[in-house]
C-alpha cells in the first residue's frame, strides 16, 4: 500500500514533545484530535538520534540553538502520530496552535498546555508537502493503517466523504 495523500486520505505527522511526556499530557493531546474527528492511523514511541532530529530539523542545523534542540528533543522519547482526514494538515496546525506558545490562541494544545518556542508540546507537520516527508521519515508503510472510520458519517458531509 503507498501512503496516500487526497482527500479524506490526507495525512500529517505529531510529535508529542519530551515535555508533554514529561508533564503527563500525552491522553490530554490525542483527545484533542480524536475529538476534533481525525483519524489516528499510525503511533509508536521512540527514542530520537542525532541521524533523525538533523535530518528532521535540517531547516534549523545551523542555527545556533540546534545543540539545545536537539538535546531537549533526546531528554526523553516522543510520541509519533499520524492522522488522516480532510485537510488535515491545517486542521491539525489550528489545534496546535502558533510555534510560540505564550502567544498561541486560548483553547489551542500549545495555548493551553504550552509557554515557550522549543518546550511547545507538539510540533506539527506545516504544509501538505511537508507532511509527506515527515510522515515518511517517521513511519514505514506498513505502520500506518487503512480502516474505515463509521464516525466520518458523523463528522463529514455526504459530498466531503
Amino acid at each position: 500500500m503507498a501512503i496516500e495523500f487526497d482527500g479524506l486520505k490526507e495525512k500529517t505527522l505529531v510529535l508529542v514533545k519530551p515535555d508533554a511526556i514529561q508533564r503527563g499530557l500525552i491522553g490530554k493531546i490525542v483527545d484533542r484530535f480524536e475529538t476534533k474527528g481525525l483519524k489516528l492511523v499510525g503511533v509508536k514511541m521512540m527514542a530520537l538520534d542525532e541521524a533523525l532530529l538533523r535530518e528532521h530539523y535540517a531547516h534549523l542545523a545551523d542555527k545556533p540553538f540546534f545543540t539545545s534542540l536537539a538535546k531537549f528533543m533526546q531528554g526523553s522519547p516522543v510520541i509519533a502520530m499520524c492522522w488522516e482526514g480532510l485537510e488535515v494538515v491545517n486542521a491539525v496546525r489550528l489545534l496546535c496552535g502558533i510555534t510560540k506558545a505564550r502567544e498561541a490562541e486560548a483553547g489551542s494544545i500549545r495555548g493551553d498546555y504550552a509557554m515557550s518556542v522549543s518546550c511547545n508540546v507538539v510540533h506539527a507537520s506545516d504544509n501538505v508537502g511537508n507532511a509527506k516527508r515527515e510522515v515518511s521519515r517517521f513511519f514505514k508503510e506498513d505502520e500506518l493503517h487503512d480502516y474505515a472510520k463509521s464516525e466520518y458519517n458523523h463528522v463529514y458531509a455526504e459530498d466531503e466523504r
